[in-house]
């Protein structure tokens, strides 16, 4: 969910060259004369005047994926951020994760609900049929079905376009999507042909981009998912930068270049009018399993819902 492995850094820019892709540019804000107290202000500033949307981030501590989740643990939190985004994006629809489109549409929200798929047949099923119920219950407004399955190679594509049938066949008024690495999409024209709409994680921190150089970077993630998209429209699923942990190359774990990121990537993608799903909501601890420290810190909430900054 926000993880990548190194392969998932290399060869970027020698990709766009080849692709001859070319991206709309916004410089974003020059923080050479900003005072910390000047760049927390900015970033609150940001975060009031709201986002497109937001990942939910179900875990509390001492809470992993398998655990499940109350209504009124995720009913807590959507009222938390409520009012600085219009869409939530949830990841898997079962173990309490069902409460989150519901509880959403409940509270006005739009919601991009996703089906976790793995190599676990049995879950699979457990999952999509749980999306289907959610989206004739008209709780989902986009469908998500797989999370970066073909990256981490736990399903083949045959699979995959599968089970995005069978969704769209269930739920024919509702867009569906599959969510992937934005270069994946350049890899599978079946998977865009299969797509109602193109769901793509952009994540120059993964590829060791420096803060000075990452909206620029995100800029052409978003273009060659566009270039693959084939008129489609591309939504940015995930994208953030931690606030603390270990460093990754050129990218720079620290609150500082949290706020930056943020306030950057809201200011283009707005002015742009791109959809963007940030990454994350509130900081969990479990994810330290996966990522390292870095896992733990990606919320713009930290893990005892208060805003970081």
């Amino acid at each position: 969910m926000s993880y990548r492995e190194e392969q998932y850094f290399s060869k970027s820019q020698e990709r766009f060259a080849e692709l001859g892709i070319e991206f709309s540019t916004h410089e974003g804000v020059d923080y050479t004369d900003y005072s910390n107290k000047e760049l927390i202000k900015l970033w609150r500033d940001t975060l009031k005047k709201g986002m497109h949307g937001v990942c939910f981030s179900m875990y509390e501590d001492g809470q992993e994926p398998g655990d499940v989740i109350t209504q009124e643990q995720v009913e807590r939190r959507i009222k938390i951020i409520k009012p600085y985004a219009k869409w939530v994006r949830s990841f898997s629809c079962i173990e309490g994760n069902e409460h989150i489109p519901r509880i959403a549409h409940k509270h006005g929200m739009k919601n991009m609900v996703g089906a976790w798929l793995s190599d676990d047949l049995e879950k699979n099923e457990e999952e999509i049929i749980s999306l289907i119920q959610l989206g004739k219950e008209g709780c989902v407004d986009i469908a998500a079905v797989g999370n970066e399955v073909l990256y981490r190679k736990e399903l083949t594509l045959e699979q995959l376009l599968g089970y995005l049938k069978r969704v769209k066949e269930a739920l024919p008024n509702v867009q569906v999507g599959y969510v992937d690495a934005y270069y994946e999409f350049s890899s599978h024209p079946e998977l865009v042909e299969a797509s109602d709409v193109i769901l793509a994680n952009c994540y120059p921190y993964w590829e060791g981009c420096n803060i000075d150089h990452s909206l620029n970077h995100m800029q052409q993630m978003f273009s060659q998912a566009s270039h693959a998209a084939q008129g489609k429209k591309v939504i940015i699923t995930e994208s953030g930068w931690p606030s603390k942990g270990e460093s990754l190359k050129g990218a720079h774990s620290s609150e500082e270049n949290a706020m930056k990121y943020f306030i950057n990537a809201q200011a283009w993608s707005a002015q742009e009018n791109i959809e963007l799903f940030y990454f994350s909501s509130f900081d969990e601890s479990w994810k330290v399993g996966n990522e390292g420290v870095v896992g733990a810190y990606w919320g713009l909430w930290d893990k005892h819902e208060n805003l970081k900054f």
